[in-house]
């Protein structure tokens, strides 16, 4: 059985907006990544290009058709540098899909035979120390890691959008740190495997960081 992590290239059929969210996830789990210490693509180059890219969908709110094809052009800047560091990604990760994860890439797996990974369940979450939560999760058979994100909840206890909390090895025992006291957090987990990809998100679970 042969298993090839490769990154999935969604990036020219997503609006500006989600190609924007992409880069700003890329850009931060390839910044200070071990496993990636000499990108092709500087990413203040990278982060430059999203910079434009913002700013050329806030003028394309208010201009004309100029504005709107200068839009498609920063896209088109920043598809390009995504693609170079989307195949140093492939060709350093080790067949490994928790590496490429923790690149800000979404693997595109192909495997065999093997079973998909059950969902994984969030049994609580407790306090920690200052600034901190601890969530308690099923642990699930032939998962390397597992990968956590939160979303805050911001005025009117509207949820805000989802954002990466990192990967972890223990299930039983996941501290999520740098929390803002007296903000209430929403919890979704999903197991990574090696070569069965990784599960559906867990149930939602939520709590509020009290000091």
């Amino acid at each position: 059985m042969s298993t090839h992590a490769r990154i999935a290239d969604r990036l020219t059929t997503q609006s500006a907006e989600q190609l924007a969210a992409t880069a700003a996830t890329i850009i931060t789990g390839l910044t200070g990544n071990a496993a990636f210490p000499s990108p092709p693509v500087d990413l203040k180059t990278v982060q430059a290009a999203l910079n434009d890219l913002n700013s050329a969908m806030v003028a394309q709110a208010h201009g004309g058709p100029a504005a709107t094809a200068e839009k498609h052009d920063k896209q088109d800047a920043l598809i390009a540098l995504l693609r170079q560091l989307k195949h140093y990604v492939e060709d350093h990760c080790g067949n490994d899909v928790a590496v490429v994860l923790s690149s800000g890439f979404q693997p595109a797996l192909t495997t065999r035979t093997r079973a998909p990974l059950v969902n994984p369940e969030i049994l609580a979450v407790d306090l920690g120390s200052s600034g901190e939560l601890v969530l308690k999760v099923t642990p699930i058979a032939r998962a390397k890691c597992y990968e956590v994100r939160l979303t805050a909840a911001g005025a009117g206890n509207v949820q805000g959008s989802w954002q990466t909390a990192g990967l972890f090895t223990n299930s039983r025992s996941i501290t999520v740190g740098h929390l803002t006291p007296g903000t209430t957090y929403t919890f979704q987990v999903r197991a990574v495997g090696g070569s069965t990809g990784y599960s559906e998100w867990s149930n939602q679970v939520s709590r509020m960081c009290a000091y």
